[in-house]
């Protein structure tokens, strides 16, 4: 299982950037990853100064949004998406995309994924893949 830290994560969306704003070549997952970048211009600042946020600390106690976070949770998803998994997240999704657009959607999704990661890391167990459906379902209107 990959399991990159804090700073790889970082590189991984800083380099993404800096290839495509030079026009280079992209491989594997720098290709969703970039499209991820492109829903968010408000995040293109950050990821041209890597010397500065590369180390950055953000405080969501404060108000504070961690925008690689943001943009590994929407990564996490659009994989969720590829593979339908867990089995039905496909359904759910084309659901709200229909609502409520394609990013939207996709920040309707992100609410119920840190919601399982967090019950997951709160109570040390697996993600209730179950849990996480049936709240995409809520979120879609289909329960």
């Amino acid at each position: 299982m990959f399991n990159p830290s804090r700073d790889e994560v970082r590189r991984f969306f800083f380099e993404t950037w800096r290839k495509y704003r030079a026009a280079e070549p992209l491989s594997g997952l720098e290709n969703p990853a970039l499209q991820v970048v492109q829903m968010h211009p408000e995040y293109h600042v950050v990821l041209d100064a890597p010397e500065r946020y590369l180390e950055r600390e953000y405080f969501p106690e404060l108000g504070e949004t961690n925008p690689f976070l943001h943009m590994s949770l929407h990564l996490a998803i659009l994989e969720q998406l590829a593979i339908d998994q867990p089995p039905g997240i496909v359904a759910a999704y084309h659901s709200l995309a229909l609502r409520k657009g394609e990013h939207d959607a996709q920040h309707a999704v992100m609410e119920c994924l840190a919601e399982t990661l967090w019950r997951a890391q709160r109570t040390q167990v697996p993600p209730d893949g179950a849990a996480y459906l049936e709240c995409l379902r809520r979120q879609a209107g289909m329960a």
